[in-house]
């Protein structure tokens, strides 16, 4: 009897912990249902099963419900079925709360015409067109300087030296004979004797000419027929002496250099541009100068020559502007702020400069499809001026794109795309993903680490209510 009821005992035992277990098991797995229904319902919408993702490291996932060695669960991800094939990849949906806080701002993209000002410093130098170089035609020596200091205003014809050479006073001999001759055979009968006369001092004339003689010496050596020991030289054109090369009593050649007379009352400025401004810049365009030696003074002018090559060293281009100096206040090698008022135009579709997101290897924007959706799109972009970037592709006149937090929403797109494809292949993105048609790579925590088996998720289910 005794050993009876205590094989009864004990079956009775078993028998009620086994169903103490089964209730156990079937209470954990109503409750997980019970929870994965709740989290898969989210304003009336239901959601499908991905997977699960490692909270700490978006790369591990696993298809069954797991813990990471920390303890903390994986997070379900659901597809969203607003996400779905009609979408780009990456496309991004925050909800208006956590819009709001990481301050995402937004622009719309118009048509507009851009415009551009290039600034730049620039040096002010000599009109190269009216810079003279004054040289002797003949040999001989200086007698008298009357212009014998630099930075004096001469004008045209104005008396600069007087020089003896005796080219000069052979040349007045000849003249003169020439003209007695023609005096001589000019009742002549015979024609030719006459025009002969008449050609030797036309000849003489010109030679005096080329020699530089002033014409009131040569119409005073016609009416006297005096040689002159010396001969003048005169100014050529009005301006100011920036260089004397001579003085008194020198031996020159026609290799020197007697004056360097400048007109200045054109200048020339140059200034370099750098190359991203050269496609805004031609010839033509007005340009205003300032300078800090006349303050409160604005030379307008323009851009004469963009010269065809760049400065090796500094990678930019030299252009030459022309500007008025009748009042010879702008001086050469003065520096000077420049501002090219470009003329060239452009009409395309614009955004704000901080809306683009460089990478180095290719430009996005983030479009506003809807209230807190979000998709990325790669723009092609062309000019740029006071803030605003033409696009000329990717992005049409009137669509939303994100000026704020971009970088924020970029970091969550990637992982979205990445999320994407590391889901088996043959499954859409909003497609439940079957732990049997995941390779075991898709959760693993890295290309070089083991990797979790489903059934070793599942052991770390079932772990959690130990």
């Amino acid at each position: 009897m005794n050993k009876t009821s205590w094989l009864v005992s004990v079956l009775t035992l078993t028998i009620g912990i086994g169903i103490g277990s089964w209730l156990t098991e079937y209470h954990q797995n109503t409750s997980e249902h019970k929870d994965s229904r709740a989290n898969a319902k989210t304003n009336g919408e239901t959601k499908r099963l991905l997977f699960y993702r490692n909270p700490m490291n978006p790369s591990v996932t696993s298809p069954v419900p797991a813990k990471d060695p920390m303890g903390m669960d994986y997070v379900p991800v659901y597809a969203d079925d607003s996400n779905g094939a009609t979408e780009p990849s990456g496309t991004v949906k925050i909800d208006p709360v956590t819009e709001q806080n990481i301050g995402v701002r937004t622009a719309i993209a118009r048509q507009e015409t851009l415009s551009h000002i290039v600034r730049a410093v620039g040096r002010v130098a000599y009109d190269e067109e009216r810079l003279i170089r004054l040289h002797p035609k003949t040999e001989g020596w200086i007698e008298t300087l009357r212009i014998d200091k630099t930075g004096e205003w001469v004008k045209k014809d104005d008396d600069l030296l007087s020089i003896y050479s005796p080219q000069l006073v052979a040349s007045q001999q000849e003249y003169i004979l020439a003209l007695n001759n023609l005096k001589a055979l000019e009742n002549s009968p015979i024609e030719d004797i006459r025009r002969g006369a008449e050609e030797l001092l036309r000849s003489s004339r010109e030679r005096l000419k080329l020699l530089d003689v002033p014409t009131h010496q040569l119409h005073d050596l016609t009416r006297t027929q005096q040689i002159k020991k010396s001969l003048h030289i005169h100014s050529p054109a009005a301006g100011i002496v920036m260089n004397i090369g001579v003085r008194e009593g020198q031996y020159v050649t026609p290799a020197t250099e007697l004056y360097m007379i400048a007109d200045l009352s054109t200048v020339w400025v140059y200034a370099d541009i750098y190359e991203y401004e050269l496609p805004w810049v031609k010839g033509g365009d007005p340009v205003e100068m300032q300078l800090a030696g006349i303050p409160g003074r604005t030379f307008k002018g323009r851009l004469a020559y963009v010269y065809p090559y760049a400065e090796a060293k500094t990678r930019s281009i030299k252009v030459r502007l022309a500007f008025d100096n009748s009042e010879l206040l702008l001086k050469p090698d003065m520096y000077a702020q420049v501002a090219i008022m470009a003329r060239r135009q452009l009409k395309a579709v614009t955004l704000p400069s901080e809306a683009i997101v460089r990478s180095g290897t290719r430009d996005q924007v983030f479009v506003k499809r809807a209230p807190g959706k979000f998709e990325p799109r790669l723009v092609t972009l062309g000019l740029a001026s006071n803030g605003r970037v033409a696009v000329l592709e990717g992005v049409e006149a009137g669509e939303e794109v994100v000026t704020s937090a971009q970088f924020l929403i970029d970091s969550e797109s990637k992982l979205r795309e990445a999320t994407v494809k590391m889901i088996a292949p043959g499954h859409a993105a909003d497609e439940p993903v079957d732990s049997d048609s995941v390779p075991e790579h898709q959760h693993s925590k890295g290309p070089l680490e083991p990797i979790d088996t489903g059934e070793h998720a599942v052991q770390q289910g079932d772990h959690r209510h130990d």
